[in-house]
Formats: C-alpha cells, sequence, structure tokens
C-alpha cells in the first residue's frame, strides 16, 4: 500500500531506445483503483434530482434533447445558440441519455457523469505515468484530481456534463499526441487534432490545449531542445524522444492553434447573440482584471482549503478592496518568480503556468454571467497545482533520504519523509470525506441553496433559486421572502420581479401584480419569460375587469418566437 503515495517510488525499467512501451501492470491496477475509488465515492448522485438551475435549459425544458438522437435534434446541435455556447456534443451525449433512459430518470444521467469523471481520473493517471514514468507520483495526481471537493460540482450538476466530456477529449489528445512525439506522422497529428476538436465541441474551456502542449513539450517529454540542457534527468525511465527548436514545436502546433481561434470566433458569436456576454459599459476592463486577479488567489485557497463551496459566488463589482487585489497581485508575482527560478524543476514551472494558462479563458476578460469564478472553471487547472503539490513533496522526500545521515537520527524532517506515502493515504482520505460532504448538499435544491446563501451573501441569484423550489412545494408565504431579498441585493434582477408580481396576483392584488409584470418585461431579455409574464398580465386584467387589456396581453405573448 505504501508504494502509492508521495514517496520518491522507483520508475518502471524501460527499453534504453525507440519509443518503448513502459512495461508492468501496476499503472493498470492503480487507474482501476482510481475507477473504483472515485465511484465509491460519487455514487450517492444517483438518487439526486434534476438541480433547479440550468437543467432545465440542457434536459427537462428543452424539447430538441427531449427527442433523444433524432436528424432534427442533430441539427439543432450544432446550429443552436442556446445557453450561450457552441457545443453540439454536450447536447448530443444528454439526447443519447434521454434515449437510452428516457426523460425521468435523472440518477442515470448523473451516473454517466460520474463514469465520465472516473474515466478522466484514470486516464490522468496513464497520461502522465505515460508521459514521467512515475506510477505512484501520476496516481496522487489522479487521486487528488478525483476526490477534491472543488469538482464536486462539475460531476453532481447535470448540466455541468460539458466540462467532464470535454476533459475526455482533453486527455485523450493529451495521450495522443506522447503518441505522436514517439513518431511524428499525418495520421498520429490527425488524431490528437480529432480529439482536441471533439473537446471544443463539448466545451471551449479546453480551448488552451495547443499552448499545454508546449508546456507538455518542456516538461515531461522534453522535446525542447534548449541551450544546454539534458534531454532527460538521469534517473529518468520515460524513454528519450527527438527535440526541436521551440519556434519549430509552435509551428507544429498551428493546425491546433487554429482550431482553437475558430472556437474562440464561434463562442463569442453565440454568447454575444444569446446576450449572455456582459458588456464594458457594465462591467469595465479594470473591473474584470481586479477580480481575475483575485480570484486566481481565491481558487488557490479553495485547493488548499476547500470550505465554503457552492454553485454561485456572485461578482463584487468595484467594491474589491484594493489591498485584495495587490495582495493577490504579489502572490502571483511571487510565486511565479520562484518556479521560474527554480528551472531544474521543470514541473514546477509546468505546474504553475498550466493553472494560470488554463484558467485564462474562465477568470472573467470576457464576462459571461454575473458570477465572480465557479468551482466548475477550476477542474482543468488544478492539475497543475495537483504537478506541482506532487512531484515537490516527492522530490523533497527524495532528497531527505539521499542526503548523508543527519547528526541526530530520526530529525523531523527525516521521520516526515519517511511517512510521506501514509500521509498522503490520509490526504486522501480527508479530502473525500470533506467531497461526501459536499456531495450531499446536491441531493436536495433546497440544501444546495440554503448552503449557498450561508456560505455566499448576498447572493441574489441563491435567493431566488431558493424562492422557486419553496414555491414549488405550495410554500409561497416562505418564497416571497427570498424573492423580495433577491430584488432588494440586484433591484435589476426580472425573476424577482416576476416572482412578487406571482405572490400579489395569488393574493388579490391585481394591480400590484400588474405593476411588477410591467417592470419584469422591462428587465428581462428572456423570451421565455416575456411570454410567461405577458400570459400571467392578462389573468391579472382579466380578474381586475379589464378584458380588452387581457386580450393585447395575449395577442403579445402569441407573437414571440422561441421556446
Amino acid at each position: 500500500m505504501s508504494s502509492v503515495g508521495l514517496q520518491p517510488d522507483k520508475q518502471v525499467q524501460s527499453r534504453p531506445a525507440g519509443p518503448s512501451r513502459l512495461s508492468g501492470q501496476r499503472p493498470y491496477v492503480l487507474g482501476l483503483l482510481l475507477i473504483l475509488l472515485t465511484v465509491a465515492l460519487y455514487y450517492p448522485v444517483h438518487t439526486h434530482p434534476y438541480t433547479n438551475y440550468d437543467d432545465n435549459v440542457y434536459v427537462t425544458d428543452n424539447v430538441h434533447v427531449q427527442e433523444g438522437l433524432t436528424n432534427d435534434t442533430l441539427r439543432w446541435a450544432f446550429v443552436t445558440d442556446q445557453a450561450g455556447n457552441w457545443h453540439p456534443l454536450t447536447w448530443l451525449s444528454h439526447a443519447l441519455d434521454l434515449q437510452l433512459f428516457g426523460d425521468q430518470a435523472p440518477g442515470r444521467q448523473h451516473l454517466t457523469s460520474l463514469l465520465l469523471h472516473a474515466l478522466n481520473a484514470a486516464l490522468l493517471c496513464w497520461v502522465l505515468f505515460r508521459a514521467t514514468g512515475y506510477a505512484g507520483r501520476s496516481f496522487m495526481v489522479a487521486a487528488l484530481f478525483a476526490v477534491h471537493p472543488i469538482n464536486v460540482e462539475s460531476v453532481a450538476w447535470i448540466a455541468e456534463r460539458k466540462t467532464v466530456l470535454s476533459m475526455l477529449f482533453f486527455l485523450l489528445a493529451l495521450g495522443a499526441y506522447r503518441w505522436y512525439a514517439e513518431k511524428p506522422k499525418a495520421l498520429r497529428y490527425a488524431s490528437v487534432a480529432i480529439l482536441f476538436a471533439c473537446g471544443l465541441m463539448s466545451k471551449p474551456q479546453v480551448i488552451t490545449f495547443p499552448f499545454v502542449l508546449l508546456l507538455w513539450d518542456y516538461w515531461p517529454l522534453r522535446r525542447m531542445a534548449l541551450p544546454g540542457a539534458q534531454n532527460l534527468p538521469a534517473d529518468s525511465s520515460a524513454p528519450a524522444l527527438p527535440q526541436r527548436g521551440f519556434l519549430a514545436l509552435v509551428a507544429e502546433k498551428l493546425p491546433l492553434f487554429l482550431l482553437a481561434a475558430a472556437s474562440a470566433a464561434i463562442t463569442m458569436k453565440v454568447q454575444r447573440g444569446s446576450g449572455a456576454v456582459i458588456s464594458f459599459d457594465t462591467a469595465p476592463l479594470s473591473i474584470r482584471l481586479s477580480n481575475g486577479i483575485v480570484c486566481y488567489v481565491r481558487y488557490l485557497s479553495k485547493t488548499f482549503w476547500p470550505r465554503g463551496l457552492a454553485p454561485m459566488y456572485p461578482h463584487p463589482g468595484d467594491s474589491l478592496p484594493a489591498w485584495q487585489v495587490y495582495g493577490a497581485l504579489l502572490i502571483l508575482l511571487t510565486v511565479t518568480m520562484l518556479v521560474v527560478a527554480r528551472r531544474s524543476n521543470r514541473y514546477l514551472f509546468v505546474g504553475w503556468f498550466w493553472y494560470l494558462g488554463t484558467l485564462v479563458p474562465m477568470i472573467g476578460l470576457v464576462q459571461v454571467g454575473r458570477q465572480a469564478m465557479a468551482d466548475r472553471y477550476a477542474y482543468l487547472p488544478l492539475i497543475g497545482i495537483f504537478i506541482m503539490v506532487c512531484w515537490g513533496l516527492a522530490d523533497w522526500a527524495s532528497a531527505v533520504k539521499a542526503a548523508p545521515e543527519p547528526r541526530f537520527p530520526g530529525s523531523v524532517q527525516t521521520r516526515l519523509a519517511a511517512w510521506l506515502p501514509e500521509a498522503s493515504i490520509v490526504m486522501v482520505l480527508a479530502l473525500g470525506f470533506l467531497a461526501h460532504r459536499q456531495i450531499t448538499l446536491w441531493a436536495s435544491n433546497e440544501t444546495l441553496w440554503r448552503h449557498t446563501i450561508q456560505v455566499t451573501p448576498p447572493n441574489y441569484v441563491a435567493e431566488d433559486n431558493l424562492g422557486w423550489v419553496l414555491g414549488k412545494t405550495n410554500r409561497m408565504d416562505e418564497a416571497i421572502v427570498h424573492f423580495r431579498r433577491a430584488a432588494a441585493i440586484h433591484p435589476v434582477d426580472p425573476i424577482s420581479t416576476f416572482n412578487i408580481g406571482f405572490y400579489d396576483q395569488q393574493h388579490g392584488d391585481f394591480a400590484a401584480a400588474i405593476t411588477e409584470y410591467k417592470r419584469a418585461l422591462i428587465l428581462t431579455t428572456s423570451t421565455t419569460l416575456k411570454r410567461q409574464t405577458l400570459e400571467n398580465m392578462a389573468y391579472a386584467y382579466h380578474d381586475s375587469g379589464r378584458p380588452a387589456e387581457a386580450r393585447e396581453c395575449l395577442t403579445q405573448a402569441s407573437q414571440l418566437e422561441g421556446p
């Protein structure tokens, strides 16, 4: 058991030359162990309901997905801008679920996301092992990825199928790139490009893949020819790969950069067309940069202290204190200088810039929605931090054990190094326990939103969603409290405005209801909400003895296009 932890594990020996295959069954056993560990941890999600936040957009109210895998659904998936993203493979994966399981089976759809996450963990272990030759370290990176509580959101939320699906293709493409690097051929390169394209068609979060490959060339593949640098460290068991200059490696990836650029252009067009992009008038660049800098550090804090996790973190706007921004910037610059200075430990450089680089598309420079950050955005970037931690601790333990016998045997440092494998297992179990607690929050919409309100106040989105849950269970007197809180937090929120009007209408105050409905029509850009508001307003006019206005509202509702 001790061979699995963060220790200076012996690497599996390989043939001395050529594109050799690392021998031994150990990686496959570790991959199976990761799958079993992940499934055991996340299996309770099969009893969870749909979440009342985007699951309706992706599944329950989506007429195209509800049809299953039909020709119409296939065509629609490649042209729609629904949900503000172009991700046809994600739409088709949801349609396949409904084709196989039916629309009343959220448990099985949860299990699909769980199995994808388990496969991702096993693939991550395999990709790292193939590239580095280190089985134990690769396992630990993958284990942290599998059980870390910050990744619960991506697995327990059906609407986030796009995150786990895009990661599957990202890791397959990264593995295929190692295969290509052994013997560069057009067919092998095409496999990398096709898998990358599939990842982009699942979620454009993987758009930084070509930049990741340049980091991967630097370490662990060491394909990047650097003056005075040796190709492999003395103890490496991974076979040496042909080296190329930096510009040649960049040129090699031009087709992948073109794919990324095409995906970026499509994504921007779709997001602008759906109204999801926040204008610079509403959120100036200075606010975006300040929030992005602080969020880089907030993600790190939640990595090492995973508490207060939630599906929605409200954007602070211009209310961030200057000391937070400058403090976060100082931390980022300090770590960057340290990893650049430690060039002998290439994994530190790669892990840190993996984290910084892969988070760029989600850091809010292009602001989509009202959130400051999201746990799901860390699904890919935190792999870089896990690499830094696991390789760093293992190298430290190796250095301690290789050092001359200390004057006082049994020193604290020596004992810590000796106990590192056991400590790593304890760390995985502790994170698993925290992840289990986080998973239970997703077992109920009411529990999820009450927790979110508790850890992220003031949060008008969480107040709206909790009010909706309470209203659906005929607890409108409780729900209206949360709708009014949402309206107080965000006065231009059309959802709370509509629901306050609905409450007034239920209680016979038709004049107040009509006033709120008129305001909701001004505030919303959603065709669905406009239609529902007009229909409710028609009933309010009718019940207050104004049939002409009621007919006019119904006429306007019928003229609205869209689902």
